[in-house]
């Protein structure tokens, strides 16, 4: 093991005493991108820590300017560890902290966070709360019992929109049902910020899109590499821009351009 890399799991002793075999692997691998969330961090990450389920926490700060830093320092470390001056780790449960030199956009901090991972599955978690990760049960459901390769969080199923603005809503359905007639899907959420994957269909898989366009870049591909992906519907708390909420409308031309681009071209 090389220095800075944590073990994932210590032994257990069953009813009789024997030690058994560790799992090379957790269940599931968090991955947090984060860019100035000084506010909603640590409630996240306490959050995620609160779920049960086997997990590693992988949090990727993409150059945030908000203080961000030093509550993901205190979070993970009392101290970085000096041979990887980009990377912190609490041992206690799993959590590596992943810092980037410059703010490079969403895309680019997941496609970090994914190398790092090592779980069987991996799921994306936001650095807000509009997102309930007691969710995740229902998210990789569908994955471990083969059904489905990769599962879309779904924001528009089974629920009422009323919470979400009309403009979200309505550039939510054209980006959606677009992806939908370039890809041969039938998603109602391609925007959504829970996606869970095996791990392994993120390994083979080549993405670029360094901010937003990640959401339909991934989709398209997915699509044409010939991954099942299924939807699962969870609840959804939006957050407002003064409250921080980062993606605007020249995502949303990039996110149509990105649509066509990857569906039709790459």
């Amino acid at each position: 093991m090389t220095q800075g890399e944590l073990a994932i799991n210590r032994p257990q002793i069953d009813g009789q005493d024997r030690v058994r075999p560790l799992r090379t692997v957790p269940r599931l691998s968090v991955v947090v991108p984060a860019y100035n969330e000084v506010g909603t961090i640590a409630e996240v990450v306490r959050r995620v820590r609160d779920v049960r389920i086997e997990k590693e926490i992988i949090i990727v700060d993409d150059g945030s300017t908000d203080g961000t830093r030093k509550v993901l320092e205190l979070l993970a470390s009392e101290h970085a560890n000096p041979e990887q001056p980009s990377q912190i780790a609490s041992p206690s449960d799993n959590l590596r902290v992943f810092f980037q030199s410059k703010n490079c956009g969403k895309g680019a901090a997941l496609r970090r966070g994914f190398e790092e991972a090592r779980g069987e599955i991996v799921i994306i978690q936001d650095a807000d709360l509009e997102l309930d990760p007691q969710e995740y049960s229902k998210l990789i459901e569908p994955i471990e019992r083969g059904a489905a390769d990769v599962v879309y969080g779904s924001r528009f199923l089974q629920r009422p929109r009323a919470a979400i603005p009309f403009v979200y809503l309505l550039g939510n359905k054209l980006l959606t049902q677009t992806s939908n007639v370039c890809t041969g899907m039938r998603l109602t959420d391609v925007w959504t910020g829970y996606k869970a994957f095996r791990r392994a269909v993120l390994q083979n898989i080549k993405l670029r899109e360094n901010r937003f366009g990640f959401e339909p870049e991934v989709t398209a591909k997915l699509a044409k590499a010939g991954y099942r992906v299924c939807e699962v519907p969870v609840s959804y708390e939006c957050r407002s821009r003064d409250e921080g909420k980062k993606i605007g409308w020249k995502d949303a031309v990039r996110g149509m351009w990105c649509t066509l681009r990857y569906s039709m071209f790459l």
